[in-house]
């Protein structure tokens, strides 16, 4: 077992790989890699027969590089840590912490495993993978990884957890709403919720184990003890779904009393807006029936004016000396 630290500071016991079973994964894998490096360097030395030897020995040493270091560390970073060969034995290359390998972590790997592996027939591997307690050879030691086991030898696919018997939660049902978690800190939360979602990568001692004592620490803080024949992890996962419970009841609580204090704006009736053209006519839109326009009111008709019975009164004279005789 290898004690993987997280970046919540959970602490993972995952069963790591040794040298036996590194040692087949890494056979594999090199076996499959050589036969297509042979393959395609049979097919483009009959295709390129007029090739001189410089070209060739240039095309040969492209393909060594493509088909030992380029191929293994793309299938190694698009798998996630699982090679053909590790795929084949249940194995994963993860991080120090437990999380998956990037693709510097695989680019560091497969340029230290070609010189380890293979430019020095994997001596090196074979004694840093006895030296060290995980079983790490250089490529990981430099890369910061560790190979650990997916599955258990035999096809242990089954869950951790054995079936929960139903009237032992609707037993626990009254006594979890009347439970008090304000006690239980933050952090052991994190655990829980780190532990339940890693639960199946575990072996089923191990989750046993990390359950049991997780538990623990909840029932001491919160009072509510684990029923006889529950298991640890099914007591996590009750306490933490009424904490998920309260937490949503509580936000929707807040929500209806924000939602009653807003003020409500009056609701004023909408008029419609007509469109006008320049000289103020209505236009009708297409489509869309408009309001007939209201008629201009009538212009009253100016008043007749009154019969005038007065003398009109004489043209004036001319000034004197014009010449100009009004007409008779």
């Amino acid at each position: 077992m290898s004690d993987l630290v997280t970046g919540e500071a959970v602490v993972l016991d995952l069963q790591t790989a040794k040298l036996p079973s590194r040692a087949l994964a890494i056979v594999l894998d090199l076996v499959v890699e050589f036969a297509a490096l042979l393959l395609v360097s049979l097919v483009l030395s009959i295709t390129l027969i007029g090739l001189d030897g410089a070209a060739l020995a240039a095309l040969l040493l492209g393909l060594l590089v493509f088909f030992l270091v380029a191929v293994p560390v793309m299938v190694e970073t698009l798998s996630h840590g699982r090679s053909l060969g590790k795929a084949a034995l249940g194995l994963r290359v993860v991080r120090s912490d437990g999380g998956p390998v990037r693709f510097r972590h695989s680019l560091v790997r497969g340029l230290v495993g070609f010189m380890e592996l293979i430019a020095l027939t994997g001596v090196p591997a074979v004694i840093a993978s006895m030296v060290n307690a995980d079983g790490r050879r250089l490529g990981d030691v430099f890369a910061g990884t560790v190979v650990v086991r997916e599955r258990t030898p035999g096809g242990a696919a089954a869950s951790p957890l054995p079936p929960v018997h139903p009237h032992l939660l609707q037993s626990m049902g009254r006594e979890l709403v009347a439970m008090d978690l304000s006690a239980v800190p933050e952090p052991l939360w994190l655990a829980v919720r780190q532990l339940l979602g890693r639960i199946g990568q575990l072996d089923r001692s191990v989750a046993l184990r990390m359950a049991t004592g997780l538990a623990d620490d909840v029932a001491d803080r919160t009072g509510l003890p684990v029923a006889p024949g529950l298991h640890p992890a099914a007591y996590l996962g009750a306490v933490l779904t009424e904490r998920q419970r309260r937490e949503w009841s509580r936000a929707q609580e807040q929500w209806r009393t924000a939602a009653a204090a807003a003020p409500v704006p009056p609701h004023a009736p909408a008029q419609a807006h007509q469109p006008t053209a320049q000289d103020g006519r209505p236009l009708r839109v297409l489509g869309v029936p408009t309001a007939p326009a209201p008629a201009p009111a009538p212009t009253p008709a100016p008043a007749p004016a009154a019969p005038s019975f007065e003398k009109p009164a004489a043209p004036a004279e001319p000034p004197a000396g014009t010449g100009f005789a009004p007409p008779a």
